[in-house]
């Protein structure tokens, strides 16, 4: 794919969702961190369902750790590797309450070095908070890239860096968001909306589906 059609692609995009954000609910900065780390091969719908309650009752670090983790597991049992995912909620809790005052840092080092907290997780903190240029990889992302010939790369690390390459501004903050929502709801993992899909004409996916079901 041209610079231009790069270009082109996310002008298109961002015209049919001028302001894309995350399809995660959260009301705080913590919030969204434990949102996404429960997200890890889970849906947001499916996350923002078993948050629902859990987000009522626990804005800060410190009420976390007062719920406690058999109390988190109660919340979030719908979700895959629920038991993983809250002994990580409750880890990561008690190190921002330590050497955090509470808050979620910036950093995305520091983030990283949180428990359940990858680069992908990171790569979403400090974009949407803190808006940062960054792109965060997920399998909608990945699949896009790849497909379309926007950043082709064989693991999630190597279509970060195409996209960090070839993304131009002023696309570069919304683009993980565009791409997580065509993923989504155009270009999906199967059967793909082609017909209806607005970049077609620039997308390299050489197995394009005419027809694909609605």
């Amino acid at each position: 794919m041209t610079r231009a059609d790069v270009a082109e692609l996310f002008a298109r995009l961002a015209a049919s969702a001028p302001d894309p954000v995350t399809e995660l609910a959260y009301t705080n900065d913590y919030q969204l961190l434990v949102a996404v780390v429960l997200s890890a091969q889970a849906t947001d719908v499916g996350v923002n369902k078993a948050t629902r309650r859990l987000f009522e009752a626990v804005t800060t670090p410190a009420q976390m750790l007062a719920l406690g983790e058999d109390g988190l597991k109660a919340h979030i049992r719908t979700i895959g590797l629920f038991n993983t995912k809250a002994r990580n909620v409750i880890a990561l809790s008690q190190i921002l309450e330590r050497d955090h005052e509470g808050q979620v840092p910036r950093c995305r080092d520091a983030l990283e070095s949180l428990p359940g907290v990858g680069r992908k997780t990171a790569n979403v903190v400090v974009n949407v908070l803190f808006g940062e240029e960054t792109f965060a990889v997920d399998t909608h992302v990945f699949r896009v890239s790849n497909r379309t010939g926007l950043a082709p790369g064989k693991t999630p690390a190597a279509v970060e860096a195409g996209l960090e390459k070839r993304v131009p501004a002023p696309w570069r903050r919304g683009a993980h968001n565009w791409l997580i929502l065509h993923g989504r709801y155009v270009c999906t993992a199967r059967s793909p909306k082609c017909s209806a899909c607005s970049v077609a004409d620039l997308c390299r996916f050489d197995q394009k589906v005419p027809d694909a079901a609605t």
